[in-house]
């Protein structure tokens, strides 16, 4: 099984086979990688979107692009002191020709203020990095998400642009 890790987390990019498994049933996924079933509180906002990516996004593209599903899934984040998952992490497809990739995170209500979600950032962040194509990790927010804005902010992203109420972030390779 493939992963990555920081000092708290590890982050598992989920393959086509594991997301069929996710989508009949959460608990029995976490079993088959070996971890402790979790009970995350999720917003009822991102359930809509993981819904969405299922059908429309993950399993055609991981499905479609095997060798690249990294780009194309989401990432468990588990946090390794009760190896229980409290969020998921994950790319908006392949970087586009000018050698940006979009990232999109949420984290277990219950796991809030913890840095987690920094932490998984930069993780995700530097993995992409590792690739030489990657140019820049582009991530949207909503104007009024004020906890995400300070993540990025953390993270050493910059404000580049605001449409209606959406901000686009950036962040450069160095």
């Amino acid at each position: 099984m493939y992963f990555i890790q920081s000092q708290r987390l590890k982050m598992i990019p989920l393959t086509h086979a594991q997301l069929l498994l996710l989508k009949q049933n959460r608990k029995l996924l976490e079993l088959s990688l070996g971890l402790t079933p979790s009970a995350m509180l999720i917003d009822p906002l991102y359930i809509k979107e993981i819904d969405d990516a299922f059908d429309s996004f993950w399993l055609p593209n991981t499905l479609a692009f095997p060798d690249k599903y990294q780009w194309y899934t989401g990432w468990e984040i588990v946090l390794k002191s009760t190896n229980t998952v409290i969020g998921g992490i994950g790319f908006a497809g392949y970087p586009n020709d000018a050698g940006e990739a979009e990232i999109g995170y949420m984290i277990d209500a219950n796991q809030h203020n913890k840095g987690y979600a920094t932490e998984a950032l930069q993780l995700l962040s530097q993995w992409a990095f590792t690739h030489e194509f990657v140019k820049a990790i582009i991530v949207r927010t909503y104007a009024d998400n004020l906890p995400s804005r300070r993540i990025l902010e953390k993270c050493g992203f910059t404000l580049m642009n605001e449409v209606e109420c959406l901000l686009t972030y950036s962040l450069n390779r160095e």
